[in-house]
């Protein structure tokens, strides 16, 4: 499990090495190097998701590992609460980047090489409503990205809890 401190309140996601190993270990490589740590969620979409783990209040970017495999393929499923790796176009070109979903979005989830999803690999079990209050702040458009909290939500930090 690991416990994002954010400026917001704590949200709690339970991780599934299970079904995506990759994606997992990658994640809490980042959490356990204090990469998260100063990220803001810079794309808030309500009834969508939020999205952060890439910039800093100032719209900087650190400098992340390669690309991970996508393994969207792996049953689960970006319901509301679920954790999943934001990516390019190119399936397999998530790094640090992640999500919440702020609802269901079934249109996320993998259908086959035509549509190759974006990969679940947890699930918030506390700070749902943290999520909620997130999806729900005044948002901007800032250094070209749309989506953007006027007041920055802000990641304090990212780290392992026991279960």
């Amino acid at each position: 499990m690991v416990k994002l401190q954010t400026s917001m309140g704590d949200i709690v996601i339970e991780l599934n090495e299970q079904a995506a190993p990759v994606t997992v270990e990658n994640f809490l490589k980042y959490v356990e190097d204090g990469f998260f740590d100063g990220k803001i969620f810079h794309r808030v979409i309500p009834n969508f998701m939020i999205q952060g783990g890439g910039f800093t209040e100032d719209m900087s970017q650190g400098q992340t590992r390669e690309p991970i495999v996508n393994e969207a393929a792996n049953g689960l499923k970006n319901e509301r609460g679920t954790l999943a790796m934001a990516r390019t176009s190119d399936p397999d070109s998530a790094t640090a980047q992640f999500f919440i979903n702020h609802k269901d979005n079934d249109f996320l989830d993998y259908a086959g090489s035509a549509n190759p999803g974006y990969a679940v690999f947890g699930k918030a079990v506390e700070g749902m409503d943290v999520v909620d209050s997130i999806a729900s702040v005044e948002t901007t458009t800032k250094h070209g990205m749309d989506d953007v909290p006027v007041e920055p939500v802000v990641i304090i930090s990212a780290s392992v809890v026991s279960q």
